[in-house]
């Protein structure tokens, strides 16, 4: 093999190895807003609920001495957020999108003020599973170490599939996301099915957190998440409101994530911080291409506030 198809190869390992390891997040953040639309509703305060189950997860991790117990307290923590936003959103005259706004404002503020004794601290870091052992190539080993968390993302987005066609309660939230009229003529409970979707969602998105600060890049700083969990909604539209539509665009947008260090890691610098602004640049593609009248919402449940 030249030296040239090595360099290659070692690109495409880091890419293979970034958008496994950098779509865990993007997956979680999505499959919980998936759960959040499906029933009619918009949370764009995931981004705090992400960043404040990074912080929560990392400093229980910390004290506990444990990386699981991280991740539930983060999980819980999203949950409470998700609660908040779903019964709130439910008072009369109250925009889900502005309140969304609202609480990830809070959750970044408390994020960055409880966090502050954190950024120093080590805490367990999640393990992972090394897929990549058979190989002699250092390159690979790393890109196919896969965290456990990736694992569970994509059971729960199998999960979620099965669920939304076949069971009673994949039913309700669907009549709920697509008509409330309808819901409530079928004596569906409108507000509790849309507040705990959301409170779901909310859940998801904290364990997504998590990953950030005990797996990747692993540890506890006020700029870990980088617009993840605003992006989610760029990713859910892309992936039509299906939950396995969202593991191959977390996959896409994690292998993009990926680009940047896989070309410096051989020695391209030229344009690095172009090549990092390569998921933003996609989430601005989506949403353009997404933009025409006709294939803008399709597939997008009918109560949902973007549709209007």
């Amino acid at each position: 093999m030249t030296g040239d198809e090595s360099a290659w190869l070692t690109v495409l390992a880091a890419i293979l190895g970034g958008a496994l390891r950098v779509s865990t997040p993007f997956l979680f953040v999505s499959l919980g807003e998936t759960l959040t639309e499906r029933s009619g509703r918009v949370n764009l305060g995931l981004e705090g609920t992400m960043v404040f189950g990074a912080m929560s997860g990392y400093a229980v991790a910390f004290h506990a001495d444990s990386a699981w117990a991280g991740v539930l307290a983060a999980g819980a923590f999203g949950m409470v957020f998700g609660l908040v936003h779903g019964l709130v959103c439910s008072l009369p005259r109250v925009n889900d999108v502005a309140f969304g706004i609202a609480l990830m404002t809070l959750g970044l503020g408390l994020a960055f003020f409880f966090g502050k004794d954190y950024v120093q601290p080590t805490a367990p870091r999640l393990p992972a599973i090394a897929l990549g052992a058979w190989s002699d190539s250092p390159a690979l080993q790393s890109a196919l170490q896969i965290n456990v968390l990736l694992l569970i993302g994509i059971a729960c987005a199998l999960a979620l599939t099965w669920a939304l066609k076949t069971t009673r309660w994949g039913l309700v939230l669907r009549t709920v996301g697509d008509s409330a009229n309808a819901a409530r003529a079928l004596g569906f409970p409108v507000t509790a099915v849309r507040a705990w979707a959301t409170a779901a969602g909310g859940f998801m998105a904290g364990v997504g957190g998590s990953f950030l600060s005990l797996y990747y890049p692993g540890s506890w700083n006020e700029a870990l998440s980088s617009g993840q969990g605003v992006m989610a909604v760029a990713l859910v539209i892309f992936a039509r409101w299906h939950p396995m539509g969202c593991v191959w665009a977390a996959l896409l947008f994690g292998g993009t994530g990926a680009i940047g260090p896989a070309l410096q890691a051989v020695g391209v610098m030229q344009g690095y911080h172009l090549w990092n602004a390569a998921p933003y640049v996609l989430t601005l593609a989506v949403m353009i291409a997404t933009s025409s009248a006709r294939r803008s919402m399709a597939g997008a449940p009918g109560e949902l506030s973007l549709t209007r």
